[in-house]
């Protein structure tokens, strides 16, 4: 059995490797719309994977999946509407299909960010706070790699052209909450995977940032 599960760690590991990889080579060539269309492809592939990693689905964990993606779904609905949360941006079409004006797939994203950090600041023996402190931390110097390059691949744009500082702070306060709550609920925090693919993203975006 034990063998079987690090097999599928091995194969989703290196499926992810490779649809990466795949993505940096494809946008960077004359197949870029190709490649950048199937970008929500890339998200809800990776989610599916780093979740059939998870073991043990209980009702805490279920609890934890809907209320993640349906709040980061709610708060980009009210960031676009309002231009409070995060500033004045809107979506471009890269991410796929739109409800209200914001991609399906961006609750997906939030779920598997969040949960990624979680898995990572879970391991550090420290209080509940400040194990969602150093996990939104990560989250935010993501989303500061990603930023520069969000209106070039046509993810999303900022009016003013750049991200404003009160995105960064909220990104830090939405993940907070979020980290929070999945700290809070009792169910396995055990996923090998979660690191890789967050490696995988910081390195997948620092490619995109400096080439």
């Amino acid at each position: 059995m034990q063998a079987q599960k690090d097999k599928q760690l091995f194969v989703s590991a290196i499926i992810l490797v490779i649809v990466h990889v795949a993505g940096i080579i494809g946008i960077h060539s004359v197949y870029r719309d190709f490649f950048l269309a199937l970008t929500p492809v890339n998200l809800l592939l990776s989610a599916f994977l780093l979740l059939l990693n998870h073991k043990n689905f209980n009702k805490p964990f279920l609890l934890f999946i809907i209320v993640c993606s349906v709040s980061g779904f709610f708060i980009e609905f009210l960031g676009v509407k309002t231009k409070i949360i995060f500033g004045y941006y809107d979506y471009r079409n890269t991410l796929g299909w739109k409800l209200l004006d914001v991609p399906l797939v961006i609750g997906v994203n939030w779920l598997m960010l969040v949960y990624c950090a979680g898995i990572i600041s879970d391991k550090i023996k420290t209080t509940i706070i400040l194990k969602s402190c150093i996990g939104a931390l990560m989250l935010v110097i993501l989303d500061n790699m990603i930023e520069p390059v969000s209106g070039k691949y046509g993810f999303w744009e900022w009016y003013e052209g750049i991200a404003p500082m009160r995105n960064y702070i909220a990104w830090f306060i939405v993940s907070f909450l979020l980290l929070y709550l999945f700290h809070s609920l009792k169910f396995n925090k055990q996923n090998k995977l979660a690191p890789v693919l967050l490696i995988i993203q910081f390195l997948f975006f620092a490619v995109l940032c400096f080439f």
